[in-house]
């Protein structure tokens, strides 16, 4: 038996140290990164595929009276708008990318307050969008002068210590030329703001950084900037005639202009009432979606529609394809709101179907009437 197991035994010995010297499997491919030898192809993903979707929202105008900021004090002498957006708080936080048109300064508390003509906020304010969802802030409209360059500073330098990206209104001129783009899902979205002027307040000599003013000429050098970084592209834009449900032709001219421009979407602000949504064609064919107003969101205005906002919603798609990049916005939406009071204190946002449901109907026929007509004609 013995004479059995020893060559069986020398065998085995053999098999094994022939294995160990040149039977081990080749090393996966990821082993060999770094190799001054170049790792055979695998595989070729210069035609790689890729696809990402974001939802982008957006609200109208922070319009922060002395009603609303009186409300917000609490008894220790802070102020508190939290609660004001505790009904639509849920609803603004569900996107991936959220945009509010904060139209008054918030240059605090030492500037002391103030209100109509010449606003001056609280900080606190900015504190509560932050909480609600926002994301970033347009500040460029025509109260952004009213209370000098003190509450410009306050605003922007408190924006930027809570870490609330703004737009339209600047510190400084390299303020200005840092471009504003934030990247969600793989979707770089690049922000602009403007407005059509401030009230009849000269801009201090030399300080042009302190507000965006409709110009085209700068505009396009503008958007020729922001589109090296960005996919998409958002103007908001302070314009149109107060307290009027539809845009002027001025409006619409802009609209035109901006599409032509290469612009992916317009966010429109100042008449402090809903106007109309549509698809613009751009000279290159492309689409541009527009939002002529979004209306008052939080304000102590009342009655003739200027109580009434809403929640904007749009889905923006990516594709890369190879070398070819798609973008594409699409399924836009509106959520109507109201600002409800009790003689004038308890001031809350609410969504409009849960207190009138015919004039929720009523809003979205309003804001989709563009749209609907155009799809009718196809």
């Amino acid at each position: 038996m013995k004479r059995v197991l020893l060559p069986l035994t020398f065998l085995l010995f053999i098999a094994l140290f022939l294995f160990l010297a040149f039977g081990q499997a080749t090393p996966p491919q990821e082993k060999v990164i770094g190799t001054t030898h170049a790792p055979k192809l695998l595989y070729n993903n210069s035609y790689k595929k890729f696809q990402t979707t974001a939802s982008f929202s957006a609200v109208g105008d922070i319009l922060l009276h002395s009603y609303v900021y009186k409300d917000a004090k609490t008894n220790e002498g802070s102020y508190n708008f939290s609660p004001m957006f505790s009904d639509v708080k849920d609803r603004m936080s569900s996107a991936d990318l959220t945009f509010a048109n904060q139209e008054t300064m918030i240059g605090g508390t030492e500037l002391g307050l103030s209100t109509y003509p010449s606003f001056n906020s609280p900080y606190e304010a900015a504190d509560a969008l932050k909480s609600a969802g926002v994301d970033i802030v347009g500040i460029a409209n025509n109260h952004t002068l009213d209370r000098g360059e003190a509450a410009i500073l306050n605003a922007t330098n408190y924006y930027d210590k809570i870490k609330l990206p703004y737009v339209g209104s600047y510190k400084s001129q390299k303020d200005q030329e840092t471009v504003r783009v934030l990247n969600v899902n793989g979707i770089r979205v690049g922000f602009l703001a403007y407005t059509y002027g401030t009230n009849g307040i000269p801009i201090p000599e030399g300080k042009n950084h302190f507000v965006n003013l409709i110009d085209m000429e700068k505009m396009k050098q503008d958007i020729k900037v922001i589109k090296k970084s960005s996919d998409v592209i958002a103007v908001s834009m302070h314009w149109g005639t107060e307290y009027q449900r539809q845009p002027n032709e001025q409006q619409k001219e802009l609209a035109q202009f901006l599409a032509d421009e290469g612009v992916h979407l317009v966010i429109g602000h100042h008449p402090h009432v809903l106007q109309p949504m549509e698809w613009r064609k751009g000279k290159n064919g492309n689409e541009t979606f527009v939002i002529y107003s979004l209306g008052n969101f939080l304000s102590a205005q009342e009655k003739d529609y200027k109580d009434i906002g809403g929640i904007f919603n749009l889905q923006i798609t990516k594709k890369l394809d190879g070398e070819k990049t798609e973008i594409l916005l699409h399924d836009p939406s509106f959520s109507p709101t109201i600002v409800l009071n009790k003689q004038k204190s308890e001031y809350q946002i609410k969504l409009l179907n849960t207190v009138n449901k015919q004039q929720n109907t009523e809003i979205e026929k309003h804001m989709f009437q563009y749209l609907n007509k155009k799809e009718n004609e196809n």
